[in-house]
């Protein structure tokens, strides 16, 4: 007898963990049953693949989906079906929301939640605080908790541990690798006083200089060799910084976003103004080359969005009085998958570092790869086709993106999670159907 699926995936480029292979995929509750299943095989549902490339489904380790807050900014519903649209399987969610989460109780009552709202699958990150550094250790093994997350440098509220004191005291409770926002508070505040309201966009990155993140870097690894702790470095922005981790490799790991690979200095800040302004800003050439250098080399281990919506009111305000933070979670796949096409990276890196990258940086358990026993996860793209990002597009409310107008070659069409098509051809399917991402304890 022909063997029976639930799903076959037919005829597509697949792009597995030793190679690209025209092959056909079976799933079966959920999980990826078979590669390369036989012509005759059945299944309660096919998709025909021909012409388009399969890949493991692509996970953004880095959004802001502001909830609790404003919805009339972004939320779980919303931020997440803005995901699976932009061809993203599973995101993992900051806790700097109003209020934060940063103990038992807010843990608690947003697994709930994402679970009835999510149309993704979520991992949810917990702040540390100077206050919980006790409970950390209890925290970090929670149900779908992806890492502690610590602002050593710019954030609102207690959400702040910029001493070495007690980033050493977090960094002694618990065990899992914990990511950071990697900017010195210190150095931050002491040159705050050179600039003042209205002054060009473009000071941001001024203020905000190449020292100011290489020192946080720095203090950081001094205290995570000491510790032993390991070190998940977000969104690395300096030529510096990324040359400095090579030699770092036994104790810590590193992001780059897309904002840094594909914007530049000063032509962001002339050209958006309030909407080119994140943190750590948008630099110039000179450190977008070296983000690209250090993804060809491997010292890149994930690739984020960062997506931090504001209302439109909030960036449009003089500098520095501007909200920093950037939506992307949308167009984090549009815009990379370009970069393949361009020669900047190939798919198969794009996958290590969108997929596979995450998964093994924070643990996760049956995601990441095109093998037989993991989740069902895929995005499928078509790399010939040709769209412009418009802000229409955007289905977070605040309704804006920094590639607004961005012409680019290469597009999700399909998103399937756990063997069920969430998205295809910019249609949202069924009802929100997300789970919390499981991780190693």
């Amino acid at each position: 007898m022909p063997a029976h699926y639930d799903l076959i995936i037919r005829g597509g480029a697949c792009v597995l963990p030793w190679g690209i292979e025209q092959t056909s995929i079976g799933v079966r509750q959920g999980l990826i049953a078979e590669l390369g299943v036989s012509f005759d095989a059945e299944a309660a549902e096919t998709i025909d693949a021909t012409g388009l490339y399969v890949l493991p489904g692509l996970i953004d380790p880095h959004v802001h989906l502001r909830d609790p807050g404003d919805p009339a900014v972004e939320s779980v519903p919303t931020g997440t079906r803005a995901a699976v649209l932009g061809g993203v399987v599973a995101v993992f969610d900051m806790p700097n929301t109003n209020p934060a989460i940063v103990d038992a109780e807010r843990l608690a009552e947003k697994q709930a939640y994402v679970e009835r709202q999510a149309w993704c699958d979520i991992g949810l990150y917990v702040g540390g605080t100077k206050q919980n550094i006790p409970e950390l250790a209890a925290l970090e093994t929670g149900r779908g908790v992806c890492a502690i997350k610590i602002f050593a440098g710019s954030s609102t509220g207690n959400l702040m541990v910029e001493d070495d004191e007690h980033l050493e005291r977090v960094m002694l409770s618990g065990h899992r690798r914990i990511a950071y926002h990697s900017e010195d508070e210190y150095r931050l505040q002491a040159r705050k006083p050179m600039f003042k309201s209205g002054d060009p966009y473009a000071c941001h990155m001024e203020w905000r200089d190449e020292e100011v993140a290489f020192l946080g870097t720095r203090r950081l690894m001094a205290l995570a060799r000491r510790t032993g702790r390991a070190a998940h470095i977000l969104h690395v922005s300096t030529a510096q910084e990324l040359d400095y981790l090579k030699d770092f490799r036994d104790i810590a790991t590193c992001e780059v976003l897309v904002n840094h690979l594909t914007q530049v200095a000063p032509d962001c800040y002339e050209r958006l103004g309030g909407y080119g302004v994140m943190n750590p800003p948008i630099r110039d050439e000179r450190h977008r080359a070296a983000a690209w250098a250090a993804v060809h080399n491997g010292t890149v281990d994930t690739i984020g969005s960062d997506h931090a919506p504001h209302a439109r009111a909030a960036k449009e305000r003089p500098w520095p009085d501007c909200h920093s933070g950037l939506t992307g979670v949308q167009t984090l796949v549009p815009v990379m998958l370009d970069h393949v096409n361009a020669g900047r990276l190939s798919l198969s890196r794009l996958a290590d570092l969108m997929s596979a990258g995450p998964a093994r940086v924070y643990g996760v358990l049956g995601k990441g790869r095109l093998a037989a026993g993991y989740d069902a996860d895929f995005t499928l793209v078509d790399m010939g086709r040709r769209r412009r990002i418009e802000a229409s597009w955007i289905a977070s409310p605040c309704g804006w993106t920094p590639f607004d107008g961005k012409q680019v070659t290469g597009w999700p069409v399909a998103t399937i999670i756990r063997g069920q098509a969430v998205m295809r051809e910019d249609e949202v399917l069924g009802a929100p159907r997300g789970r919390l991402v499981a991780f190693a304890r």
